[in-house]
C-alpha cells in the first residue's frame, strides 16, 4: 500500500501544480482590450513612421519596430486561439482571425498544428507537427542523404531568417493547401490576399511603400517569430523523452526554455519567453505569465536561454537528441568544429 502512494506522489504533484496555475488562468477582459488597442495604435504610428519618413535610418527603424509589434499582436491572436483571450467575443474573433490570415497564420492551419504541438512536444516521434524537426544520432544514421538533406534545410538558420517565406507562406499556406484544400480554405485566403496586398501596394504606392510599410515588418517579425519558437524548443538543457516516457508536465518544465529578456522585448514578444509556464497551462493569459512565474515556487528553476549573441549560437548548433548522454548534439560530422551552425 505504501508503494502505491509512493508511485502516485509524482502524479499528485503535477496535478497539483497545474491547481496552482488555474488562479492565474483567469482573464480581465477590459485590460486584455486595452493592450490590444494600444499595441494596434502602437503598431500603427511605427508604420506610419515607416512609410512617411523622410530619413531612410527612420523608416528602416520604424518598419523594424513595426515588425515586432506585429510579434506582439500575434501573442493576442495566440492566445485567443488557445481561449485564454477574448473566449467567445465575435469582435475579437473577426480582428484576430483577420490578423492571421495578414500574417499568413490562418485559424484551422495553426490550431491543427499547434494544438498537436502542444500535446506533443518533446516527443521524438510526431513532435515534428507544428514544431521544428528532431530525431536521435542513431535515427539520424538510418536517413537516406535526402532525409538528411531536407532536415537540414529543416532546421537551418537561413530557413528561420527567410521564415516569411518557408515557414508561413510554404509551411502555413501552401503546405495545408496542397494537403487538404477543403479544410484549409482560409490558407489560400491568406496567400490571395498577402499576393494581392503585395501587387496592390507596389502598383498603387509603388516599391518602396511596400517594402518598409509591409514587407520589411512582416519579414521581420516571421523571422523573430521563427527563432524565438526553435529555442523555446532547441536548448541545450532540454530534455526529450521518448513516448512511453513522456508526461505533460515534464515536458512543459524541462522541454520548455524560459527565454530572459529586458522589459522591451517582453513587451514586444508578449511575454512568450515565459514559455514554460504558457505550456504548462496555455489558458494562461500573456500578461499573467510572470506572476504565475513569479508565484509559484516550481515554476522558478527552468531551464534558461537569451538573446544574447553566445545563447543564439548555442541553439543553433544543437541538431540532434543524443539518448546516451541525454542532450542535444551536433550532426556527427560536424562535431570537431563550429561549422555546424553552417550546416
Amino acid at each position: 500500500m505504501e508503494e502505491a502512494v509512493q508511485k502516485d506522489d509524482p502524479k499528485r504533484a503535477a496535478q497539483r501544480l497545474l491547481d496552482n496555475t488555474r488562479a492565474f488562468a483567469k482573464e480581465n477582459r477590459t485590460k486584455s482590450w486595452i493592450l490590444l488597442f494600444i499595441t494596434l495604435f502602437v503598431y500603427g504610428a511605427f508604420t506610419y513612421g515607416a512609410v512617411t519618413s523622410p530619413w531612410m535610418v527612420a523608416r528602416f527603424a520604424c518598419a523594424i519596430a513595426a515588425g515586432l509589434t506585429v510579434v506582439r499582436l500575434f501573442i493576442f491572436y495566440h492566445d485567443f486561439q488557445h481561449l485564454a483571450l477574448f473566449r467567445k467575443s465575435l469582435v475579437a474573433k473577426a480582428i484576430l482571425n483577420t490578423y492571421g490570415v495578414l500574417v499568413m497564420t490562418p485559424p484551422q492551419a495553426w490550431r491543427d498544428s499547434h494544438n498537436y504541438h502542444h500535446a506533443n512536444t518533446a516527443k521524438i516521434v510526431g513532435s515534428h507537427v507544428g514544431s521544428y524537426a528532431m530525431v536521435t544520432v542513431g535515427m539520424w544514421e538510418k536517413m537516406s542523404s535526402k532525409e538528411r538533406f531536407m532536415y537540414k534545410a529543416i532546421r537551418h538558420p537561413l530557413t528561420i531568417l527567410l521564415g516569411y517565406f518557408t515557414i508561413f507562406m510554404l509551411g502555413m499556406c501552401v503546405s495545408p493547401l496542397m494537403r487538404s484544400p477543403k479544410k484549409n480554405w482560409d490558407s489560400a485566403v491568406a496567400l490571395v490576399l498577402n499576393w494581392s496586398l503585395t501587387g496592390l501596394l507596389i502598383w498603387k504606392f509603388g516599391f518602396a511603400v511596400f517594402f518598409f510599410g509591409m514587407f520589411l515588418p512582416l519579414a521581420t517579425a516571421t523571422a523573430s517569430g521563427a527563432y524565438l519558437f526553435y529555442a523555446q524548443h532547441n536548448f541545450p538543457e532540454i530534455q526529450v523523452q521518448p513516448r512511453h516516457e513522456w508526461s505533460f508536465t515534464k515536458a512543459a518544465l524541462e522541454s520548455s526554455s524560459y527565454m530572459k529578456m529586458g522589459a522591451i522585448m517582453n513587451w514586444f514578444t508578449g511575454n512568450i519567453g515565459y514559455h514554460h509556464v504558457h505550456h504548462l497551462n496555455p489558458m494562461i493569459p500573456f500578461y499573467r505569465l510572470p506572476d504565475a512565474m513569479e508565484t509559484i515556487p516550481e515554476l522558478q528553476h527552468p531551464p534558461t536561454t537569451s538573446l544574447s549573441p553566445s545563447d543564439i549560437l548555442s541553439c543553433f548548433r544543437l541538431k540532434l537528441w543524443d539518448p546516451d548522454t541525454g542532450k542535444m548534439v551536433g550532426y556527427p560530422e560536424s562535431k570537431a568544429s563550429d561549422s555546424a551552425i553552417a550546416a
